[in-house]
């Protein structure tokens, strides 16, 4: 975790103020700043559970958390605490307090429905908190999970219908823990001792028949064991006398039951070392920003009447990392090319290798930084600019070996060019003293170093340019036949057209190099995104793979437990995922 991270207490990340949902700017800019993957873990339940007294532990201190002793709700809207995690250093723990559901001051209870939905979608680890064993009453005041499949999307698509929707549920819901205060039961089964875990497998037990009062008691059980990937349950008693209970802040381990203190500190262990990273489908590891940005998608699409997405989540986040990626690739490839481009550079070659070489860590880092790149759109544009960044760098090379050529023709040629002008060569046999003259600055200038690629043109257009003075100078010698000068002139005209024409066949040549560079570039970005899209494809069959585990070993204990209509259900969902898992991916760049 950042240093500027560091926070000494809790602030609201989420508002609830007069039925409206806000975002706090100033829990954002603490989020912005963790630079770490997040691990979050978000608890929930009915108001005066004591929640924020475990949530306080989770973060070492004995304050923090708001536990207010009275039965009036302390916590509105969703708190947030980023501490450094004890067991993980390259992580951050993030930790969500939620105001108490069923608060009777609040009358309104959409607001419950959306807190629980909202600490769903930001946790990976979602600890809901009640009061004694799981009884109907509990399973009841549970109701919000029945609730999810309106309140959640997983897809973008209007064709899904919730059903479908709500299947692929398990593949990004959180880790489900349930902490259940003030247990004062054995847990035995059939006289036999189990594990709080196995009380609330046995808990999450289906009943036979068809009313509907059957079907109210069924669906909470089979919407946890649906939706939720892993289920854990831990029991706490008593913690004091109950007078004593008000002072939980206060107190000393040791004015505390001992073995709830022991039952305190198992949980702990458990949540810091189980505790997922918080992972987007596609295993995309969720830092501060990430976060900040699925809280901001999330609430606004409430606030505008729409439900949240999982789908639409992660594009907005990959429209914003997307866009950084491509400048953040540029970047990287102007930096290169500063520190190895020396312009001119002696050949065209050697520009576009660097150019190559440049290009190739640009899309690195893209393909790195990136994910979830509908049709390529990110990567399209860092290809145009990348192609337009190698034009600008052809026509700086241009510019600079004009000059440069401009400048050494100045230097060599400055001094022949004053002599003519003085009429040195005007005279009987100065028109080949004149030709010598050139031909030996022309052999000086073309040993000059660090010219360019405009080193023959720039000489061409000079000479071009200076042959009416010497055919003056031809035609004024007088020790020179007029046929002597006939041939003159012609075999000026041939070594002008032979200086064209291999003129005529760099240009051609230049051409065919800027021809091979864009189809090599072109390759290289599609080499990149083939070995990314296969990765992704491999990180996506991992998690269906996974979807698929859950979902057929749900479906055995529904078949154990006599439940073929459920099991046949759960049978279409699985046929569904076995058959997009059999879909191939493209890869095209155009």
């Amino acid at each position: 975790m950042t240093s500027e991270a560091h926070m000494p207490g809790p602030v609201c990340l989420i508002e609830n103020t007069t039925g409206q949902l806000m975002v706090n700017p100033e829990a954002l800019k603490i989020l912005s700043a963790v630079t770490q993957p997040v691990v979050v873990v978000a608890i929930v339940g009915l108001y005066r559970t004591g929640k924020s007294y475990l949530m306080n532990k989770l973060a070492g201190q004995k304050k923090g958390f708001s536990l207010g002793s009275t039965v009036q709700s302390h916590t509105r809207g969703i708190w947030m605490w980023c501490v450094p995690h004890p067991k993980k250093p390259e992580r951050t723990l993030v930790l969500l307090d939620t105001e108490g559901l069923g608060d009777v001051e609040k009358g309104d209870n959409q607001n419950d429905s959306w807190i629980f939905a909202l600490t769903i979608l930001l946790s990976s680890t979602f600890v809901y908190n009640s009061m004694g064993t799981i009884n109907q009453q509990a399973m009841d005041q549970l109701h919000y999970v029945t609730e999810l499949t309106d309140r959640i999307r997983a897809n973008s698509s209007p064709d899904v219908d919730d059903c479908e929707d709500s299947a692929e549920f398990v593949s990004f819901f959180p880790d489900f823990v349930w902490t259940l205060r003030d247990f004062s039961l054995n847990l035995e089964a059939d006289g036999q001792t189990i594990t709080a875990d196995d009380y609330l497998e046995n808990s999450l037990k289906l009943k036979q028949g068809t009313s509907q009062k059957v079907k109210n008691f069924n669906l909470p059980r089979l919407c946890i064991r649906k939706f939720f990937p892993k289920k854990k349950c831990f029991i706490f008693c008593q913690p004091a006398h109950w007078k004593k209970v008000t002072q939980l802040e206060i107190l000393h381990d040791n004015d505390l039951d001992s073995e709830f203190v022991k039952q305190v500190a198992t949980f702990c262990s458990y949540i810091f070392s189980n505790s997922k990273t918080k992972t987007l489908p596609g295993g995309i590891k969720v830092n501060g920003p990430r976060l900040e940005s699925l809280v901001l998608t999330y609430v606004n699409a409430i606030s505008s009447g729409e439900l949240p997405c999982m789908d639409n989540a992660v594009l907005s986040l990959a429209q914003t990392e997307n866009s950084a990626a491509v400048q953040k690739a540029i970047a990287h490839y102007d930096q290169q090319m500063s520190q190895k481009v020396q312009l001119p550079t002696d050949t065209l070659q050697e520009l576009l290798d660097l150019h190559r070489a440049s290009e190739r860590e640009a899309i690195e880092i893209f393909i790195r930084s990136s994910f979830k790149d509908v049709d390529h759109l990110f990567q399209k544009k860092l290809a145009a600019q990348l192609e337009k960044k190698r034009e600008d760098f052809y026509k700086q090379n241009l510019e600079a070996s004009s000059d440069r050529c401009s400048a050494v023709l100045k230097d060599i040629f400055g001094p022949l060019e004053e002599d003519v002008r003085q009429g040195i060569y005007s005279k009987p046999g100065g028109y080949y003293l004149l030709i010598q003259k050139i031909r030996d600055l022309k052999n000086k200038y073309l040993q000059e170093p660090r010219k360019g690629i405009q080193a023959e043109e720039i000489l061409q257009t000079y000479l071009r340019s200076k042959e009416s003075v010497t055919d003056a100078i031809l035609q004024t010698d007088q020790t020179l036949t007029e046929k002597e000068k006939e041939i003159e002139v012609e075999r000026v005209k041939a070594e002008s057209a032979q200086a064209a024409a291999k003129m005529l066949e760099e240009m051609q040549r230049k051409n065919e190099q800027i021809m091979e560079q864009k189809e090599k570039s072109y390759q290289e970005h599609v080499k990149q995104l083939t070995e990314k899209m296969e990765q992704d494809r491999a990180q996506l069959m991992a998690e269906q793979e996974r979807t698929l585990a859950l979902k057929l070993q749900e479906q055995a204990r529904l078949l154990k437990e006599g439940f073929q209509n459920e099991s046949k259900q759960l049978n279409t969902e699985i046929q569904k995922l076995r058959e997009r898992m059999k879909l191939p991916k493209r890869c095209i760049i155009s």
